[in-house]
């Protein structure tokens, strides 16, 4: 997963030796749990479930929603989207359910449950204070029911009794004839209703897995198809006001995707590859949390309509960069937490800066690395990484934070993985390629790991930097100890002056919210407000506004500023240009102040990094093997 803050800113097998039983795999195949959505009708936005388990023979069987779904780390909960659950008997009648918590129901007198009934509301339009409560799905993961766009993340609408989970499943979806369908879950025909209104389109999922592995979106979508290679990319997108297209998008994402896919070189990748796009326009129930989710074969992406092309451009790069690179880790190397992952009691590795860091690590290093952005503009890109993780505990474990990633505090450092994490990453690399004469690498690491480990051979989470250490460098085991499972904060300079890199101050040009030390708003909880912090005073354009440092913000082009519309107004301001007109209204120990101007470029001072000239032979080879290979 990747969540980026305002477009800147995741029971026993049984098995029997003897011919006359089935194994549990047998049973799963002939006794699928067959599953039906229709879209066409949708009632009060929500959509009609039907759950055909077959036959039980126990007294009660209980039913799930997933409260946490892989690669979110936060929890979600599902199953309070859940409405008018009913579980039907053989002769149509109700069977009494018990409904312990948000995600669990438990039928009673099983042997006669025929199918479960239910209606599903989406989270997409319950993503602001006066929802149903609690913390929300990350829009990545949530789902959409609306008459143009359905966003099908599976696991909202489809649960898995306890018992039957290696299932295979079979599920119908019904829609409007008009819809395009988009998913690369395994299509086995369609049929039209005999007035020719709709069309019901059956999929095959071997197990509950692949129904939480692949996403689906229906109705007006722009979609392109593309070859990189072997791999068929289907790109699909959804943009209310019709802003952008998938067509627009497709050259930078064959670009991005081919330089990807040299970069991995003989690494295993998929036959296809989805991409779902969802646009997100201004209105209150637009989604709000915008990045993106992976999954083996495809990932779903929310960001804001209203980015300039060459804006969405560069994030489609970045997070779908992100997503495609995690058929590496975790989707290929991964832990005993991830390969047997909880949908209700999950428990979490200590491996985040690998599954999370590492990844985004190699999103940003293939751009330099492949020729799709300059050297420069990758240093660029590191700096971003330092500030951004200075907001962050610098002493706090990583394997600790990873281990613990639910709970306080090191739930609100989650974050930091796309940061720091990725810095992790820088190092170790480094230190590969000067262990190795440039020899070896992060990556080849990886692909070491996945050799050894893969898909379906889960490592022990406690193993891990042990067997690291052991495959690699005495300076790599040292790192590992000290600053991922220690709580030293890592010097960055070390490691630059190893490839001939220097930092030195400079005035460089910056955006409206940022200042050469990260971010310049604060937020009060208890208040609700949102004010400048002292970073306000290194951006040139507020200094020369008069803005000072606790001023508060009340408004912002007509839109009251509040916690909940802070990200979306944020990343509205990330994208302001020089020439445009902006009306700010601010308040200072409760006297109001307008400010209403024409944007001029702003500037802060930063360190910015770049190659030292008085580098050696060595740094700058070792900086040629790293940046070039």
């Amino acid at each position: 997963m990747k969540n980026i803050l305002s477009i800147v800113l995741v029971g026993s097998i049984l098995l029997s030796c003897g011919t006359t039983k089935k194994t549990t795999n047998d049973l799963a195949i002939s006794n699928p749990i067959v599953t039906s959505m229709d879209l066409t009708k949708v009632v009060d936005d929500k959509v009609p479930v039907i759950i055909n388990p077959g036959r039980f023979t126990t007294e009660t069987v209980t039913y799930h929603l997933p409260k946490v779904v892989q690669g979110t780390y936060s929890v979600s909960s599902f199953g309070r989207f859940v409405d008018d659950f009913k579980a039907i008997d053989y002769n149509g009648k109700e069977l009494t359910v018990t409904h312990p918590d948000e995600n669990t129901w438990v039928i009673a007198n099983a042997a006669q449950l025929d199918k479960l009934i239910y209606n599903v509301n989406d989270t997409f339009d319950i993503e602001t204070v006066g929802g149903i409560g609690g913390e929300m799905p990350f829009s990545p993961s949530g789902t959409n029911i609306d008459p143009e766009v359905y966003v099908l993340n599976l696991h909202g609408f489809i649960g898995f009794f306890d018992s039957l989970k290696t299932n295979q499943y079979e599920l119908d979806v019904t829609a409007p004839a008009t819809f395009k369908r988009s998913s690369a879950l395994q299509n086995v025909g369609t049929k039209s209703s005999p007035d020719g209104r709709s069309i019901t389109t059956s999929y095959i999922a071997p197990r509950y897995f692949d129904i939480t592995d692949n996403p689906m979106m229906y109705g007006k979508l722009d979609v392109e198809e593309f070859m990189v290679g072997d791999i068929k990319i289907v790109l699909s997108v959804y943009s209310p006001n019709k802003v952008h297209t998938a067509a627009s998008l497709k050259e930078t994402m064959y670009k991005m995707m081919e330089g990807q896919k040299a970069y991995l070189g003989d690494v295993d990748s998929t036959p296809r590859y989805d991409i779902f796009l969802y646009l997100a326009d201004r209105g209150e129930t637009a989604p709000k949390g915008f990045g993106a989710l992976e999954h083996h074969t495809s990932t779903v992406v929310v960001l804001q309509e209203a980015m300039p092309k060459e804006a969405l451009a560069k994030s489609m790069v970045d997070v779908v960069a992100h997503e495609f690179f995690h058929i590496v880790t975790p989707l290929s190397v991964h832990s005993e937490d991830v390969h047997y992952f909880d949908y209700i009691n999950p428990t979490f590795s200590k491996h985040l800066w690998m599954y999370e860091g590492v990844t985004e690590y190699f999103a940003q290093h293939f751009q330099v690395y492949e020729g799709l952005v300059t050297p420069d503009e990758f240093y660029k890109e590191i700096m971003s990484k330092i500030r951004t993780s200075n907001y962050f505990d610098d002493t706090m474990s990583f394997t600790v934070m990873s281990e613990n990633i639910l709970e306080k505090p090191y739930a609100d450092n989650y974050i930091n993985v796309y940061s720091k994490g990725a810095l992790i990453g820088m190092c170790i690399d480094i230190l590969m390629r000067e262990e190795s004469n440039g020899q070896r690498s992060m990556l080849s690491l990886m692909k070491e790991l996945s050799t050894k480990y893969g898909k379906n051979k889960p490592f022990n989470d406690d193993d891990l930097i042990r067997e690291i250490s052991i495959m690699t460098y005495p300076t790599v085991s040292q790192f590992l100890e000290t600053y991922v499972e220690g709580t030293t904060p890592i010097d960055y300079s070390e490691f630059f002056k190893k490839v001939g890199l220097t930092l030195k101050s400079s005035r460089v040009e910056t955006n409206y919210i940022q200042s050469g030390a990260g971010f310049i708003f604060d937020g009060d909880q208890e208040k609700g407000t949102i004010f400048f912090s002292a970073g306000v005073k290194d951006n040139s354009f507020w200094a020369e506004q008069g803005v000072l440092p606790n001023d508060v913000i009340k408004e912002v082009n007509g839109t009251i500023l509040t916690l909940e519309n802070v990200r979306m107004v944020l990343g509205q301001m990330y994208q302001w240009k020089p020439g445009q007109e902006i009306d700010v209204k601010l308040e200072r120990d409760g006297n109001p102040i307008e400010i209403k101007t024409t944007l001029k470029q702003s500037y802060t001072t930063s360190e910015t990094l770049m190659e030292d000239e008085n580098a050696n032979e060595l740094q700058i080879n070792l900086r040629k093997a790293w940046l070039k290979g």
